[in-house]
């Protein structure tokens, strides 16, 4: 598999490093012994049309997107087919906080359940002050 990483003149502070395929495979001949095949992913796995690939190799696959990850623009938004759907969730995102992803995948508005949540916390607050008495 081949993962073409480069970068141009005017891209970074660093200088420019483009990536090249000559070098690259020559590189790979040396240390691994057997050349890349640089199209060997879209060749196998498809590619081009990630429906028509689901619609001929995939099943059962769920798809889920919260509409405010700024990398759902790139997943998959909408049904497939019968056996290939999206689930979106208008207002979840990956973050950093494991009850929210919980939520996210249960499917449930995060702001409604965040609020329970607290109010829960609230709770075991107070009967763990009052309890400290």
């Amino acid at each position: 598999m081949v993962m073409p990483i480069g970068r141009g003149e005017n891209d970074t502070m660093f200088p420019a490093s483009p990536f090249n395929l000559t070098q690259y495979s020559e590189y790979c001949k040396s240390v691994y012994g057997v050349p890349p095949r640089p199209h060997w992913v879209t060749t196998n796995y498809g590619g081009k049309d990630i429906k028509l690939v689901l619609k001929r190799f995939g099943s059962n696959i769920i798809f889920s997107n919260g509409l405010r990850d700024p990398y759902s623009s790139g997943g998959v938004l909408h049904n497939i087919s019968k056996n290939i759907v999206a689930v979106t969730t208008l207002n979840g995102m990956l973050t950093n906080y494991p009850t929210q992803i919980i939520i996210v995948r249960a499917g449930l508005d995060i702001y409604e359940v965040r609020s329970k949540v607290m109010q829960k916390m609230v709770f075991y607050n107070l009967i763990l002050h009052f309890l400290s008495y």
